[in-house]
């Protein structure tokens, strides 16, 4: 199976708008307007969630006005966030088209369309010309990616010169292989990660260079111990709507890999030359 088929697999469940319309309106949302925080629960995929992108956010310096692409944007969590809180348009990506429809719905619903578009595209050759974009966004999307030399230079290439890149990704750690199912991967063939060096050697080649790097891997694991203390049950809201019923695994294992030191977290901005 090609990758494209295993990410799709992955992401791409054909019954998703309709297990997350049941999800709003078992928590009082099903009708009318919604704000972007309401989703929260829901759209915000990466480890540490809400907090994550705040952060990344703050660390890129957006400025109002500015176009942003988000690489890679899920059911548009970040997307949303980002247009409602620095005033930038946000064109996302996705190589879900069910993740797409659904990104559309939602901020339908939040009355942020006329700042944000989702488009279904690979991100390995994006549908953008040269220097079309400000500043560019990816969380926890290069863990599927083989060919990330290609991914990072597309990315560079519709940047705008003196532009910059936000990463939060999970990235090889030090100890054994993988515990399988993880969020990003049911099987060790749909997981391409690097560690964090590979990944600064890497994005200097495609012509990036550091303008900060951090490890959040202990955030991480705090964020994750705190999140299993309050979730005694299923609430309304919550990733696994969209990640089905084996989520809760995938999370555990999450966990479990971070405490090994199998996986790292990185926040990192670079710039385009």
């Amino acid at each position: 199976m090609e990758n494209h088929e295993l990410v799709q697999e992955q992401y791409g469940a054909a019954s998703l708008q309709e297990r997350v319309e049941d999800a709003l309106g078992r928590a009082g949302l099903g009708k009318g307007t919604l704000n972007w925080s309401d989703l929260v629960p829901l759209d915000q995929f990466h480890v540490r969630g809400l907090v994550a992108s705040k952060e990344l956010a703050a660390a890129l310096n957006i400025k109002a006005g500015s176009e942003l692409l988000d690489v890679g944007c899920g059911i548009g969590g970040p997307a949303r966030f980002l247009a409602a809180t620095y005033q930038c348009r946000v064109t996302g990506i996705d190589l879900s088209q069910p993740f797409v429809d659904l990104a559309t719905m939602l901020t339908a619903r939040c009355g942020l369309t006329g700042s944000i578009t989702f488009r279904c595209a690979d991100a390995l050759d994006l549908p953008f010309e040269e220097a079309s974009f400000d500043d560019a966004w990816t969380q926890h999307v290069a863990m599927n990616i083989a060919d990330r030399k290609k991914f990072y230079a597309e990315i560079h290439r519709v940047l705008k010169p003196g532009s910059r890149l936000a990463i939060y990704d999970i990235a090889a750690g030090y100890g054994s292989p993988l515990i399988f199912p993880v969020p990003w991967a049911r099987r060790p063939e749909m997981s391409f990660l690097l560690s964090s060096d590979a990944m600064k050697e890497v994005l200097g080649e495609t012509g990036f260079r550091e303008v900060s790097w951090a490890d959040k891997t202990d955030d991480g694991l705090t964020w994750l111990a705190e999140r299993n203390s309050r979730l005694q049950t299923s609430p309304p809201l919550g990733t696994g709507v969209v990640m089905g019923p084996q989520f809760a695994e995938m999370a555990e294992n999450l966990g479990r890999n971070l405490q090994a030191g199998r996986v790292r977290l990185v926040q990192a901005i670079v710039m385009r030359s």
